[in-house]
């Protein structure tokens, strides 16, 4: 595979990434398990025990999981065609999806933002049409 097909793979591959990691861990379709997972995570007497119900409630924790079965499904390899390029892809493949949900973070904060601002906007017009 050519240099330019790779980094095609490696922007589009952290896509879906980026979607299931954030989906499991910010989204209300696994509000349950993942509020099941923080209790553990903060109540279980073993390290290890916590750690791996933690790994559930960290989108960038658990986008590395993503990533590694991705890698399988896909036997996508960056730069080297050996053991190499599957570590290379792999933490390359990290970064460019945290970066997606960071951005994608940014963006949901300034829409909430924005609707608090025209809810605001809306009762005090409200407010001055009742008031005259």
């Amino acid at each position: 595979m050519d240099l330019l097909t790779q980094i095609i793979w490696l922007f589009v591959l952290a896509v879906p990434i980026a979607c299931i990691s954030w989906t499991v861990t910010h989204e209300e379709i696994f509000r349950e398990p993942r509020e099941w997972c923080v209790k553990h995570s903060k109540n279980d007497r073993t390290l290890l025990s916590r750690k791996v119900f933690y790994l559930f409630t960290c989108e960038y924790c658990f986008s590395h999981y993503v990533t590694i079965a991705c890698l399988f499904f896909t036997d996508y390899k960056l730069l080297l065609n050996d053991w190499r390029g599957y570590i290379l892809a792999g933490f390359s493949l990290v970064f460019v999806a945290n970066v997606y949900m960071s951005l994608l973070a940014l963006l949901r904060q300034a829409i909430k933002k924005e609707k608090v601002e025209i809810e605001k906007i809306e009762i005090e017009t409200d407010n001055e049409k009742l008031s005259t």
